[in-house]
C-alpha cells in the first residue's frame, strides 16, 4: 500500500498542483522573497528586452518548494514568451528532446525540472542547442553515418535542480546565469500567506497567518499547503472564519508542532533520545528502529532537522542536540567533551 505523502514534504504533490498554480506569482513584482535573485534577474531581463533578444540561459538550484518553477514562469511572462515544461526523467530518448527543441518559437522558454537526472547522451545533444542554437542529428550507422545540423530558433533554457553537485560541469558551464534559492524568513512567509489568502478570498487576520508561517518550515509550498488544510477546518468548524483558535486546532490535528515538525520528525528524534540515550547512532540502526528506509531518513527527514539544529551528524552517527531535548520536553544530558561534527 502506497504511503500517504507527508503534509510537510517540500516536494510537489500531484493533488496540489492545480492549487499551487493558482497561487503562483505572474511577475517579479508579485514574487515575494529572494531579494538578490529578484534584483539581478530583473536587470538581466530588462537588458535582454532592451536588446530585443531572448534572455540568457538560467540555472536555478536549491531545496524543493522554494519557487524554481514559479521563477521560470515569471521569466516567460516578463519576456512575453511561451513556456514549455518538461523534466530530466521524462526525456528518455534523444528524439524526445529533439521534438521539443524543433517546435520552439523565437524567444520561447524551455524549462527542464530535475535537470540533473537527464541522461548523459541527451545532455550532449543539448550542448550545441544551448551554445549555437543548432541540433546535430546523426543519420545512419557505421562508416556511412553522417551528421545533419538543424538550425533552431533562439530560446531560453531554464534548468532547475535540487542537487547542483550531480550536474555535470560541461552542462553547468553553459548556463549564463546561476541563481541559488535559499529558505525564506518568517516575515517573508507571512507576506506570502497574506497574498495567498487574498487570492483565495479568505478572511484571516495577521496573527493566525503568523502561526501558519512559523510552522511552514520556511518553504512557500508547505505554507500554502497548510493554508489549504486550515481553510478546510475553518469552513467546517467556524463558517470560514480563520481565527487564531481554529488555526491552532487545525495545526494540532495535523500534528504539526511549533517548529513545523510532524510525527515522522518527532519519532526520529524520540528514537535517538529514548532508545539510544541521545546518540550517536548509525543511520542503518536508526532506520530499523523507526521502520523508515535509510534513503527516507537521509534525504527527507534529516535535512530539516539538521537545518533547525535539532540533529547533529558526527563520524560515529546521529546525535540529538540539546535543542531537540528541550523541544520534546526532556532535560539535555551532560556531555563529556565536545562533539566531533561530520564534514
Amino acid at each position: 500500500m502506497e504511503q500517504e505523502p507527508r503534509i510537510v514534504a517540500p516536494e510537489e504533490q500531484e493533488k496540489d498542483s492545480g492549487f499551487d498554480a493558482a497561487l503562483r506569482p505572474k511577475s517579479l513584482s508579485d514574487f515575494i522573497g529572494q531579494p538578490s535573485v529578484k534584483e539581478n534577474l530583473s536587470i538581466f531581463l530588462q537588458a535582454a528586452k532592451g536588446r530585443n533578444e531572448p534572455c540568457d540561459h538560467v540555472l536555478l538550484y536549491g531545496p524543493p518548494g522554494l519557487g524554481k518553477t514559479t521563477l521560470a514562469h515569471v521569466v516567460a511572462n516578463e519576456m512575453g514568451a511561451n513556456i514549455r515544461i518538461t523534466s530530466g526523467p521524462a526525456l528518455e530518448r534523444v528524439g524526445d528532446l529533439a521534438a521539443i527543441l524543433t517546435n520552439l518559437e523565437e524567444g520561447d522558454v524551455l524549462f527542464i525540472d530535475e535537470i540533473h537526472r537527464m541522461n548523459r547522451s541527451i545532455e550532449e545533444v543539448l550542448y550545441p542547442a544551448m551554445e549555437d542554437f543548432a541540433l546535430d542529428i546523426v543519420i545512419g550507422k557505421g562508416p556511412t553515418a553522417r551528421t545533419l545540423r538543424l538550425d533552431l530558433k533562439r530560446f531560453t533554457l531554464i534548468g532547475a535542480t535540487t542537487r547542483l553537485s550531480l550536474l555535470s560541469a560541461p552542462l553547468r558551464d553553459r548556463f549564463g546565469v546561476h541563481f541559488h534559492l535559499d529558505f525564506y524568513g518568517e516575515n517573508e512567509m507571512l507576506e506570502i500567506l497574506k497574498r495567498s489568502s487574498r487570492l483565495l478570498e479568505l478572511s484571516a487576520e495577521e496573527q493566525p497567518l503568523s502561526l501558519i508561517a512559523k510552522r511552514s518550515r520556511r518553504t512557500p509550498r508547505i505554507g500554502n499547503r497548510l493554508l489549504k488544510r486550515v481553510r478546510d477546518f475553518a469552513q467546517v468548524k467556524a463558517e470560514g472564519r480563520m481565527a487564531e483558535d481554529i488555526v491552532t486546532q487545525a495545526l494540532t490535528s495535523l500534528e504539526i508542532d511549533s517548529l513545523g515538525l510532524d510525527e515522522a520528525d518527532r519519532r526520529t528524534l524520540l528514537a535517538i533520545i529514548n532508545k539510544f540515550n541521545g546518540g550517536p547512532v548509525g543511520l542503518g540502526t536508526l532506520a530499523a528502529s523507526t521502520a523508515e528506509e535509510v534513503e527516507t531518513l537521509e534525504d527527507v527527514i534529516e535535512p530539516f532537522l539538521l537545518q533547525q539544529g535539532l540533529l547533529i551528524r558526527t563520524p560515529r552517527g546521529r546525535v540529538a542536540s540539546d535543542l531537540a531535548y528541550n523541544h520534546l520536553g526532556f532535560t539535555p544530558p551532560a556531555r563529556a567533551g565536545k562533539l566531533d561534527f561530520d564534514t
